[in-house]
């Protein structure tokens, strides 16, 4: 899902319009570098609806966007768990696969992953409660007991990790989440209980979260489980391809994972809110090297899914053999930005399939 954003001295009121983008030299050597605040001025800032009290305006907002990459990660995400939980099996260990998702928010992934309930039910859900008078501990007391009456996967265990407080905390006393954490890894290591509790994790997955998240976090990730005398942790990453992966995939490399790209589909993740919105996307990927055309080009963000795994696991089974996806692209998102067709220059090759 979308990750909350770097916390702010003081959340805005309603989401504030991107500023234009950058140019697209800066904007490329920023990704390279694996900072990418610079690339990021080309999106919308949607940063209030992280730190409300209840998800009420979070689908609201993005529902409004179409905002679907939860969905379509749904599939892959059991399929790599269900290969995880082999590979857990095959060394003696119990079935039980502890998954991390990083930039949880308000939790829509893990309730994704542990309950059977569809992406669609939960946008109608919250789309009807935002129209109720229902305060924040209303909404809370009715959603323990809503996700209490759906049967829950045995075999999963869900932690959530993000900087806004208000997210994860509603979350996990709502019963989404086994455990939610606060933190900002790019600045500082978790304290004592959540590092415990991180060390001991089999998979991360993220939907939005690259591109507020850098390297850094990740690092830290790796470094808690091997500390602790275990394999770094598999990682599966939806990142819109304005962002450049190349440094994450540099240190999973070190810690003894090898990064394997999906080719032949990407993932809508919304549509652009805004002609400026979109603008700014086409230049960053510009910038790349990237052509937007039949994708960004047609006014919606498209992920890749990145995988990152020992080496042995990668190559008896290539990740274009453990799953099978759908792109989504035939979603409806709604009325999309349409800007005036114009020649894509110095387009680069794409990256090879493992990441060097």
């Amino acid at each position: 899902m979308s990750a909350t954003p770097p916390a702010t001295p003081a959340a805005p009121a309603a989401a504030a319009p991107a500023a234009a983008g950058p140019a697209p030299a800066a904007t490329a050597a920023a990704a390279i570098d694996g900072d990418y605040s610079a690339i990021n001025q080309a999106k919308a800032d949607f940063s209030a609806i992280y730190v409300q009290p209840d998800p009420r305006a979070y689908f609201r907002t993005l529902g409004a966007l179409g905002y679907g990459i939860p969905h379509l990660a749904r599939p892959v995400f059991e399929q790599l768990i269900a290969a995880r939980r082999q590979a857990r099996l095959a060394a003696g260990e119990d079935a039980t696969v502890t998954v991390l998702d990083l930039g949880c928010s308000y939790g829509v992934n893990a309730a994704l992953m542990k309950y059977a309930l569809g992406y669609d039910q939960l946008i109608e859900r919250y789309d009807l409660m935002a129209q109720q008078q229902a305060g924040p501990d209303d909404m809370l007391r009715l959603d323990r007991h809503y996700y209490a009456a759906w049967p829950q996967r045995p075999d999963i265990r869900v932690i959530g990790l993000d900087v806004s407080g208000p997210a994860v905390r509603y979350a996990e006393s709502c019963g989404i989440l086994d455990a939610g954490i606060v933190a900002d890894l790019e600045s500082e290591d978790p304290g004592a209980e959540a590092a415990a509790l991180l060390s001991g994790i089999d998979l991360i997955v993220s939907t939005g979260c690259v591109g507020y998240v850098t390297s850094r976090s990740f690092r830290r990730l790796a470094d808690l489980c091997i500390a602790a005398g275990r394999e770094a942790p598999w990682v599966a990453s939806f990142v819109l391809r304005m962002f450049d992966y190349g440094d994450i995939a540099q240190v999973l490399k070190r810690h003894g994972l090898v990064t394997q790209k999906f080719e032949g589909a990407t993932f809508v993740q919304r549509r652009f809110r805004d002609e400026e919105e979109m603008r700014g996307t086409l230049e960053a990927l510009s910038a790349r090297g990237l052509s937007a055309a039949g994708k960004e080009a047609d006014g919606l963000f498209h992920a890749e899914l990145f995988f990152s795994r020992p080496q042995a696991e990668s190559e008896a089974r290539p990740i274009n053999r453990l799953v099978s996806v759908t792109s989504g692209v035939n979603r409806n998102y709604g009325r999309r930005p349409r800007l005036p067709q114009r020649p894509v220059r110095n387009v680069r090759p794409a990256r090879p399939a493992i990441m060097a």
